[in-house]
């Protein structure tokens, strides 16, 4: 069954001259999905753009995190697992090739999972290596993907 997911993309860096230049113009703009929050961006600080918003990057990690997550919690809740908490803190690894054009070489998504004491942790760690084969955002990236889980018993 196929599925559609659509945005609006607006860029909003004209400073009154467009493209007259390359320091003519801001490097920003807003994401719009209909019914949802505008979410502003801009490109990665390295490059010039503002590191108070979001920038491609940033979304595709926190993106592919956030898959990750709620398959956990998916396979979690089927395997009768209580997860408490949940945080992630990705790191993703790029690389610039020649001329600038640059892309991910890998993530590593390195989740803190909080469960009731006496949980089966082998059985927590196994699910998050099921992931991978079922998550829409990790099954479309050409990069890998290794996971780093810390598990935390809370009384």
């Amino acid at each position: 069954m196929a599925h559609e997911y659509t945005a609006r993309v607006v860029w909003t860096g004209n400073r009154g001259e467009g493209t007259a230049h390359y320091r003519a113009y801001d490097r920003t703009w807003d994401i719009a999905v209909p019914g949802k929050p505008v979410v502003h961006c801009s490109n990665d600080p390295l490059l010039g753009g503002d590191p108070g918003k979001m920038n491609p990057e940033d979304l595709l990690l926190s993106a592919l995190s956030a898959c990750h997550m709620l398959w956990y919690l998916h396979y979690a809740s089927d395997a009768g697992l209580r997860v408490l908490g949940y945080e992630d803190s990705p790191l993703g690894q790029g690389e610039l090739g020649p001329g600038g054009a640059g892309r991910f070489v890998k993530a590593t998504l390195r989740p803190r999972v909080t469960l009731p004491e006496g949980s089966d942790l082998a059985a927590a760690k196994a699910i998050h290596h099921r992931i991978h084969t079922v998550c829409f955002i990790a099954r479309s990236v050409s990069f890998p993907v290794d996971y780093e889980p810390e598990f935390v018993l809370e009384a």
